[in-house]
């Protein structure tokens, strides 16, 4: 069975083509697809003129500059490089069984993965105002897909659904209870699909059955958010109604004085919409650095003596402090900590100074470990530290292709640890 999952997001759009020939016996008692990954890549900066495809197969990687002034030439870039490149994995795009699609936000509509039918549609489209950078590609791509491949099995993979598992207090605002009567308005969380990736995997490395164990993961990228997992179900997460909510991040404000809003609204006449923009594109690490969102440009300038990157910096590894201090009490304890994604991954300074001194609540960095450079999944933390750290590297494909798999199969996903 050949699985393709695509990742649509604003300007870019990834993909990785899987062969799954089954199931196998994973650890404790629980059956897995047995995936093999043929092809990936992703074209990025859609209508740009330095648009770029990076694909990878048998054969190697290549990198190219690209023409993908719309979004469907991007798609169809893909489809070439999986037919008619060399060493590409299909000869038609017949042989495509299966196609999984990340979906960023469906309310608290679906609890997990589902099978693309009207009805999953009109839920992606009613939910697209709240993620208008990925929902709307999203549903481009699955009606493009619906045409190119009639008869594959087509499934959407939600981020918002590993969330519906927090309880009614983690969930509703403190504001007059008839706006989420009314309007549904509430906490929904995101990056489900890398926090429930990450945290069966570091379970799996630590050899510990997920169900026992009391963890906290930090998805931690341009976007960034973290989740306190109680038994391997979400209890609680930064993000909330959108993205926009949270930790500090490369270009979003994360949670501030809801006060502040209306203020410089006032102040400075602004509609709404031109705030949303402020909030989600001004703000973060670029607002405060005035140089960049990204960390590794800051870095740079911080190391030339820009007290005011320094800060940037410093702000936003402290509200991610601040959240997992918060989660750690929340749940009465933790066994674990897990880092993932661009940052969590690849910045060992960052990891380190999120994590230092903690020595007195049993979290004790190794910092030959911290500072080896491969990214694979590894422990952290030293021997004698009562919490154990991970870097986890996520792989939100491999997951959404994990759930075409048992929907292929008729195994009931609703429930995401009892299959």
């Amino acid at each position: 069975m050949k699985i393709l999952v695509l990742n649509a997001g604003s300007s870019s759009l990834k993909y990785k083509l899987f062969d799954s020939e089954g199931m196998v016996h994973g650890a404790w008692g629980r059956r897995e697809p047995d995936l093999e990954v043929l092809s990936e890549g992703k074209v990025e900066n859609i209508g740009q003129e330095n648009a770029h495809l990076i694909n990878k197969n048998h054969l190697g990687q290549v990198f190219r500059t690209v023409a993908a002034p719309e979004y469907m030439d991007a798609l169809n870039l893909v489809f070439k490089v999986l037919t008619d490149e060399p060493g590409a994995p299909l000869k038609s795009l017949d042989e495509v069984d299966a196609v999984g699609h990340r979906v960023a936000h469906a309310g608290d509509a679906f609890n997990c993965s589902q099978r693309i039918d009207g009805h999953v549609v009109d839920v992606i489209d009613q939910y697209a105002h709240l993620a208008p950078l990925h929902n709307p590609y999203a549903l481009g791509v699955i009606k493009r897909c619906q045409e190119l491949f009639p008869k594959a099995l087509e499934v959407a993979a939600f981020d918002t659904a590993f969330h519906q598992t927090m309880p009614r207090r983690n969930y509703i605002y403190p504001i007059p209870y008839r706006y989420y009567e009314k309007y549904n308005i509430r906490r929904y969380g995101f990056h489900g699909i890398s926090h429930k990736y990450v945290s069966r995997h570091a379970a799996d490395f630590l050899g510990e059955d997920l169900r026992c164990l009391k963890m906290i993961t930090c998805h931690l990228g341009a976007g960034a958010s973290i989740a306190a997992l109680d038994h391997g179900y979400s209890m609680d997460t930064s993000m909330g109604y959108t993205p926009l909510d949270g930790v500090m991040m490369n270009t979003r404000s994360g949670s501030v004085d809801p006060a502040i809003i209306t203020a410089i609204m006032e102040l400075e006449g602004l509609a709404p919409q031109q705030m949303d923009e402020i909030l989600n594109r001004e703000s973060g690490m670029l607002g405060i650095s005035g140089v960049s969102g990204d960390l590794r440009d800051l870095k740079e300038v911080i190391r030339e003596g820009s007290s005011q990157c320094e800060l940037a910096y410093d702000i936003f590894l402290t509200s991610i402090r601040r959240v997992i201090g918060g989660y750690a009490f929340e749940l009465a304890g933790i066994d674990a900590i897990v880092i993932t994604a661009g940052v969590g991954e690849n910045d060992s300074y960052a990891r380190r100074l999120i994590l230092r001194g903690l020595e007195p609540f049993g979290i004790e960095v190794d910092e030959s470990r911290n500072d080896a450079p491969d990214n694979v999944e590894r422990l952290i933390s030293t021997d004698r530290s009562t919490v154990k750290v991970l870097v986890i590297p996520t792989d939100e494909e491999a997951e959404i292709a994990r759930d075409v798999s048992f929907i292929a199969n008729g195994v009931d996903i609703s429930d995401p640890w009892a299959y």
